[in-house]
C-alpha cells in the first residue's frame, strides 16, 4: 500500500490491510477467532469456552478492554470482500531444501483438533499388580502410538499426525495415573484420507479402551476441511515470477492460516517466504530481508495484477 501510495497509484478497487487477532487459538482451543469474527462465523457458545485456568474468552476479552457486544458491528457484509491475498513464512523446510526464496501457496490442509480424556482408577505404584491395573497414560501412550503410526503411513503423503499437549492427574511420581487429557492435531490436503484416520483413531481408542477397562471420552474443538488457492489468482503469481525472473515452485500449506476462513467468503491466495531450517513459533524463527522483500514485490505485482482483473 505504501509502495503503490508512493508511485501514486489510485486503484479504483478499495484496499484494506487486515491484522486479525488470535489466529492460533491456543488459549480457548478454537482458532481464526478473529476472521471468523468479521465474517460472522463465531459459533454458539463460543464466548463461554475456558483456558486452563476457567476464564472465559468473553471475560478475557472484557478484561483487555474489548466489548463482545458489539462484534455484530464489525461484520463485513456478505460479497464485500472480492479476494484476499496473504504473505507468511513457510513454517517448514521445502523452500529451504530446494534452495528458493519463495513459493506459490496451493492449498491449506484442514485440520483437525480433538481433546481426548481417558480415565482410569488411580492406585499406588508400588502395591497395584500390572494385570489389576487401569493406568490412564498407558492407554493414552498407545492412542498416541497409533496417531504416529496412521500419520506416518505414507511417506510421500502430506498427512500429519500431533499430540502436543498432554495432562496427567494426579501427577505424582508413585500413584497410577487415573486421569489423562490430550489434544489431537491431525491435518491432510486429502479430506477422505484425513476422515478415514480419525474413524480409524477413535476405533484404536475404543479398543485400547476396553483393553484396560478404561473409559473415555473425544472432544471435537475444530474440523476444517482443506481449501484451495484460486487458480486465477496463483496464474497471476506465475506471471509475477516470471516478470521478477524468479522460480517460485508450488507447495501447500499444513499450517492453518487466516485465509482457510477467508476462503469461504472469496477467491484467496497466498505467497510463501523460505525460513531458515524450516523454524516458527521459536525464538529462532529467522527469514532473510532480502527474501522478505522478494514475497513482498510478489505481492505487490499479483496485488496490481487482481485489481486490473477487478476494475
Amino acid at each position: 500500500m505504501q509502495t503503490m501510495a508512493e508511485n501514486g497509484i489510485v486503484p479504483d478497487v478499495p484496499i484494506e490491510v487486515a491484522a486479525f487477532c488470535d489466529e492460533e487459538g491456543c488459549r480457548f482451543n478454537k482458532g481464526l477467532f478473529g476472521v471468523r469474527g468479521i465474517l460472522g462465523k463465531l459459533e454458539p457458545g463460543e464466548l463461554e469456552r475456558t483456558d486452563k485456568d476457567g476464564v472465559t474468552r468473553r471475560q478475557a476479552l472484557l478484561d483487555f478492554g474489548c466489548d463482545p457486544s458489539k462484534f455484530d458491528e464489525s461484520e463485513y457484509p456478505e460479497g464485500k470482500v472480492g479476494s484476499y491475498l496473504e504473505l507468511h513464512i513457510e513454517q517448514g523446510p521445502v523452500l529451504e531444501s530446494l534452495d528458493r526464496p519463495i513459493g506459490i501457496v496451493t492449498g491449506i490442509s484442514g485440520p483437525l483438533w480433538l481433546t481426548v480424556e481417558m480415565v482410569g482408577f488411580a492406585g499406588h505404584a508400588g502395591s497395584v499388580p500390572m494385570p489389576m491395573r487401569r493406568d490412564a497414560l498407558v492407554g493414552a501412550a498407545k492412542a498416541i502410538t497409533k496417531l504416529h503410526e496412521m500419520a506416518s503411513r505414507d511417506p510421500e503423503a502430506p498427512t500429519v499426525g500431533t499430540v502436543g499437549n498432554l495432562q496427567v492427574f494426579p501427577d505424582s511420581r508413585n500413584i497410577i495415573p487415573e486421569r489423562v487429557l490430550f489434544t489431537v492435531d491431525l491435518r491432510d490436503i486429502d479430506i477422505e484420507r484425513r476422515d478415514r484416520y480419525e474413524k480409524e483413531l477413535r476405533r484404536a481408542i475404543d479398543d485400547i479402551a476396553r483393553e484396560h477397562t478404561l473409559a473415555y471420552t473425544i472432544r471435537e474443538d475444530t474440523n476444517s476441511e482443506p481449501r484451495y488457492c484460486a487458480e486465477p489468482i496463483k496464474e497471476m503469481m506465475r506471471q509475477a515470477c516470471g516478470e521478477m525472473s524468479i522460480d517460485a515452485p508450488e507447495l501447500m500449506s499444513g499450517p492453518f492460516h487466516d485465509a482457510l476462513a477467508m476462503s469461504y467468503a472469496c477467491d484467496y491466495g497466498m505467497i510463501f517466504v523460505r525460513c531458515k531450517d524450516g523454524i516458527s513459533h521459536n525464538p529462532k524463527e529467522f527469514s532473510t530481508y532480502e527474501d522478505i522483500s522478494l514475497g513482498t514485490e510478489l505481492l505487490y505485482r499479483t496485488a496490481l495484477k487482481l485489481i486490473g482483473s477487478m476494475e
